[in-house]
C-alpha cells in the first residue's frame, strides 16, 4: 500500500512511503524541494546535518539538493550575458528556494511533483524564463527521480543539472566502488588519475570527477552497513562526481548533466530553444543484505 502524508515539522513535510516493503521518503518542498531522508525498514539511506537543515541561512548538507542552473561553481560566481555581468552562486538556486507541490500519486506507487517557476529573484541572477518538473517515486527499495526542463524565454536557456546525494556510512574503508571509469580528474588540481576502485580517505577532501563513462550504471558497496546502492542515470548524465570530507559519516555520488564552469566554457552545456523542453530520470535502488 502506497501513502503520503503531511507533517508540520520545522517545514512542511510531505512523507511518501511504501507499507508493503517498509520504505520511506520525506521531502520539503519549500527548503530546496529536497529529499531529506529515505529510510528502509528504519535504516537511512541518506545522511542528514539537522543543524545546517534548522538554519534556512545555510545551504543543507545532506538529503539530496538539487543543482539547477549549474553544478558546481563559476570563477568568482560570475559569468556574462549579453554583454551584462551575473553573480550565481555555487550549484545555481534551485536548493535554497521554495519548490510548490502540483501532484500527489498512490496508485502503483508514491509519486509527489514538485515545480519551480522562474521569477523576479531568479531571473535577477539568470535572466531566463523557465520551468523545472520533478516528480519523486518510492515503490519498493527504488528511487526514481523524472525531471522535466522547459524554456518559457524568448531566447535560449543555457543550463546545467544535477544532484548531490548524501549517503550516510559507518566506515568508508569498507566502501567498494563500480564506477564505470579508468582515471578522473581532481577538480582541486585539475589533475588527471587514473581509478582502480580505490580513494585514499585519509585525504581531508576529496573531489574528483569522472568525464569517461563507459556506462550510465555505477554502484557504491557499502560493507559496514551491509548495503549496496546502484545509481542509474542515463545519457543525460554524462559526468559523476564523488565528494567527501574526512571525518565525516558521508560520500557524494553526484550525476551532473555539465561540467563545472560549464555556463562559461560550454561543455557539455544544455541548450534549449525557446518553447522546447528536456527530460530526465535519475534511479537509486538500495539493497541491504
Amino acid at each position: 500500500m502506497f501513502t503520503i502524508a503531511v507533517q508540520q515539522q520545522q517545514y512542511k513535510t510531505y512523507i511518501l512511503s511504501d507499507e508493503t516493503v517498509g520504505s520511506q521518503l520525506e521531502v520539503v518542498p519549500e527548503r530546496g524541494g529536497i529529499i531529506t531522508r529515505w529510510r528502509i525498514q528504519g535504516k537511512e539511506i541518506f545522511y542528514l546535518d539537522t543543524e545546517r537543515f534548522a538554519n534556512p541561512d545555510l545551504s543543507v548538507r545532506g538529503g539530496n539538493p538539487i543543482l539547477f542552473p549549474i553544478c558546481g561553481n563559476i570563477p568568482d560566481n560570475t559569468y556574462t550575458h549579453n554583454g551584462q555581468q551575473y553573480t550565481l552562486k555555487q550549484h545555481g538556486f534551485a536548493r535554497d528556494l521554495p519548490w510548490e507541490v502540483t501532484d500527489q500519486v498512490t496508485e502503483d506507487k508514491a509519486s509527489l511533483t514538485l515545480v519551480l517557476n522562474s521569477n523576479e529573484q531568479t531571473r535577477a541572477v539568470y535572466p531566463f524564463d523557465f520551468q523545472v518538473l520533478f516528480s519523486y517515486e518510492l515503490q519498493g527499495n527504488i528511487l526514481e527521480i523524472r525531471q522535466q526542463y522547459k524554456n518559457l524565454s524568448s531566447t535560449s536557456l543555457p543550463f546545467s543539472t544535477g544532484f548531490h546525494p548524501y549517503f550516510l556510512t559507518d566506515d568508508k574503508t569498507g566502501l567498494k566502488f563500480e564506477i564505470p571509469s579508468q582515471q578522473y580528474q581532481d577538480q582541486i588540481t585539475k589533475e588527471i588519475h587514473p581509478f582502480d576502485g580505490n580513494f585514499d580517505f585519509n585525504r581531508d577532501e576529496i573531489d574528483v570527477a569522472f568525464k569517461q563513462l563507459t556506462s550510465q550504471s555505477a554502484s557504491v558497496t557499502d560493507n559496514s552497513r551491509k548495503l549496496k546502492l546502484t545509481l542509474d542515470y542515463g545519457n543525460k548524465y554524462p559526468i559523476l562526481v564523488f565528494w567527501t570530507l574526512k571525518g565525516k559519516d558521508f560520500y557524494c555520488l553526484e550525476p551532473w548533466s555539465a561540467a563545472r564552469n560549464s555556463l562559461n566554457t560550454g561543455e557539455h552545456l544544455t541548450v534549449l530553444e525557446p518553447g522546447s523542453s528536456y527530460t530526465a530520470s535519475v534511479r537509486l535502488t538500495a539493497d541491504f543484505f
